[in-house]
């Protein structure tokens, strides 16, 4: 088991070699066995897909942008498969902070907007909250940062 409440402040940037899969409207939209972990403190997971392991075409600049004091400035992405278009799906940091270069280009989903991200085999719960993206899996413990009255932990 891990806990959230193990994980370091600043955040950690680790590989992971676990299966990733992003599915949405009956489409593999992204697979990989080579995504990077990001741990904080209160956050569960958020898992990142190098560029390179994500269906071609699927994901198209948003308009969206955020900062993060750590890894820098983020930009969305919308998902797009057929006719079916979900706003700002994913986030990625195209000019990281020198601290997580590692990160370039890769692309997390929220696994909320999505159908289905799966870690192994199993099926991930989506992180409470709209501006987190993190992965709860059965192995991660909480509480966890997101749900109503924990902004400001």
């Amino acid at each position: 088991m891990e806990s959230v409440w193990d994980y370091p402040r600043p955040p950690r940037l680790e590989r992971s070699a676990a299966r990733v899969t992003v599915t949405h409207a009956g489409v593999v939209v992204a697979r990989s066995d080579r995504c990077l972990r990001v741990l904080e403190t209160s956050h569960p997971p958020v898992y990142y897909v190098p560029r390179e392991d994500i269906t071609p075409d699927v994901l198209v600049a948003a308009r969206g942008r955020s900062f993060c004091e750590f890894k820098g400035n983020a930009s969305y992405w919308d998902l797009v498969v057929g006719e079916v278009r979900v706003p700002e799906a994913g986030w990625s940091y195209e000019r990281p902070s020198p601290a997580y270069a590692d990160l370039t280009g890769a692309v997390a989903f929220y696994p909320g907007r999505v159908d289905e991200c799966r870690v192994g085999d199993e099926v991930v719960r989506a992180q409470e909250g709209d501006f987190y993206g993190g992965w709860i899996t059965a192995d991660i413990t909480g509480p966890f940062k997101g749900a109503p009255g924990t902004m400001g932990w």
